[in-house]
């Protein structure tokens, strides 16, 4: 693994690739396995996640939870037009809202793109409603999910 001072980029190699895609399928795969399964030391394993980890490539080990298991089966993208000037800060509160997964700055009609979840329409009408009120938020434009074809946020597939 190498950390190109230029643009703080991390170049990994087919090692660090290989462990990268193994801990992506089990999180709580034992070091001990990573080993064994890749003909390599256990401390070979344990360096190579320490220094993914201290250079960010890793930034944590949590599960995956399956949100419609638990009654959020409605999953919404808003748009999100903010007045000028105060995108970062109104991007920072409303991004701890509990049902908020991912804040996104945008190019074209709006500023922000919200991906959120729900349990049903009612909620969501509530959520998009409190957003309304907000003075910096000008307008909204959401969209419903008819079908999740791929949600996988942690993929290792690219590298």
């Amino acid at each position: 693994m190498e950390v190109n001072a230029d643009q703080d980029l991390v170049k990994i190699d087919e090692v660090d690739k290989k462990i990268i895609s193994l801990l992506n399928e089990d999180g709580r795969m034992s070091y001990r396995k990573i080993s064994r399964d890749l003909d390599i030391s256990v401390g070979t394993v344990h360096n190579r996640v320490d220094k993914l980890m201290k250079t960010g490539v890793i930034k944590k080990f949590v599960p995956v939870i399956n949100h419609s298991q638990l009654g959020y089966k409605l999953t919404a993208i808003i748009g999100v037009r903010v007045k000028g000037g105060v995108l970062k800060n109104w991007e920072t509160q409303t991004a701890y809202h509990a049902n908020v997964l991912g804040v996104y700055d945008v190019t074209g009609e709006f500023d922000a793109i919200l991906i959120a979840k729900f349990k049903d329409t009612t909620e969501l009408d509530q959520f998009i409603k409190e957003l309304l009120k907000e003075p910096n938020v000008q307008r909204t434009y959401t969209q419903t999910v008819l079908n999740i074809v791929k949600e996988d946020m942690g993929s290792s597939k690219m590298l």
